[in-house]
């Protein structure tokens, strides 16, 4: 099982929704990167659950602990540890699906490919796993800030309501304002209203989260393998809910002509930049300067109320099932934070890898 992403500036996760912890180990973060305890919790309260009636009602401080790599207030090279233990489960809820497995979820592929299944909460298959990510991300977003590398996501449509395109400050701002964390405020209180009545059916919706990294500079990223955009895709897909990724315009450049599309260049104040970014800051599978543009399909959540039909793996029938326990109707508002950290952690990487940032000491930084 793969449980780590990352080749110069690496994570690897670890625990599951009900058991005793989860977390990450960060290896490869420089030396001398001022790193607090607060810079991680400031992350993870983007993701918990419970914040507003739009989010699952499982209620968890997801309070980190550190418990290496930090030395006097900043990183020391060495791998950096931090875990959030679980405090609320409720695993009497999920006893009925030991051999039947929920519609939409993991849990039949874990059946069948380990046998033995955690299915409580969906196990190591949970997206509370992405606690894993946010740790590695809010490290990975640290690092980039000493480059003015900045990044933000935020939802860009929940079902069939859209938001209207925003300024990068604006988006910045008005994300905070709302609990979707949708930078058009009008669209926000219809997106809300939408997820509110589908919780009250029983029901989920999904959407679509876009993230924006700005200040990356020119050449990240190699041309064939280990692409940027390859790399962005991969741990963008990897997160449990998303179903489609994409770079810059993505499936909108299938009905467009090259003349339509194509990013020309032009030198402006001194500086190289295109005069549009259809392509989202990458070209060629490397990084030109332009801000970086990727966004990704969520799926609805599949933890639903509605009776559904599935089968009983021990007596081979096909079985009525109502999932209980505590769900989100929508996913897209905490999987922003996942998203921005999964795009620190390749861009944290590849900075690395390029020769932008030092691999040992900060100290050390041309």
């Amino acid at each position: 099982m793969s449980n780590s992403i990352g080749e110069k500036f690496k994570i690897t996760s670890f625990g599951s929704s009900h058991g005793v912890a989860l977390g990450a180990i960060v290896d490869g973060c420089p030396a001398n990167l001022e790193l607090t305890q607060e810079d991680i919790q400031k992350e993870l309260d983007k993701r918990k659950p419970g914040t507003s009636s739009v989010t699952t009602p499982r209620k968890e401080a997801d309070e980190v602990q550190i418990l290496s790599g930090i030395f006097e207030g900043k990183t020391d090279g060495t791998p950096i540890t931090g875990v959030v233990f679980n405090k609320n489960q409720h695993s009497k809820d999920y006893s009925m699906f030991k051999s039947t497995p929920r519609p939409s979820h993991g849990d039949f592929g874990w059946m069948m490919k380990y046998g033995n299944y955690d299915y409580n909460g969906g196990g190591r298959g949970s997206g509370r796993v992405t606690i894993g990510h946010v740790i590695g991300g809010a490290i990975a977003k640290k690092l980039l800030k000493t480059q003015g590398i900045e990044i933000v996501s935020h939802v860009v449509q929940i079902g069939n309501i859209q938001a209207l395109p925003q300024e990068f400050d604006t988006i910045k701002e008005n994300i905070e304002k709302n609990p979707v964390r949708c930078a058009d405020l009008k669209a926000a209180g219809e997106m809300e209203e939408l997820i509110l009545t589908k919780k009250q059916q029983g029901d989920s919706v999904g959407g679509i989260v876009e993230t924006i990294a700005t200040g990356v500079p020119q050449g990240l990223g190699e041309p064939v393998f280990e692409r940027l955009d390859g790399d962005l895709a991969r741990i963008l897909m990897n997160i449990g809910a998303v179903k489609g990724v994409e770079i810059g315009l993505g499936f909108g450049v299938a009905d467009k002509a090259g003349s339509q599309i194509n990013d020309e260049y032009q030198i402006e104040n001194d500086t190289i930049t295109t005069k549009s970014n259809n392509s989202g800051g990458i070209i060629g599978g490397m990084s030109n300067g332009m801000p970086i543009v990727s966004r990704i399909a969520v799926k609805p959540t599949p933890s639903i109320s509605k009776c559904q039909d599935s089968i009983n793996l021990e007596k081979m029938e096909n079985e009525k099932i109502e999932i209980k326990g505590r769900h989100d109707p929508c996913i897209c508002p905490r999987v922003t934070a996942v998203a921005e950290a999964s795009t620190a952690v390749i861009l944290a990487d590849h900075m690395i890898r390029s020769g932008f940032i030092h691999p040992t000491n900060l100290e050390k930084q041309n």
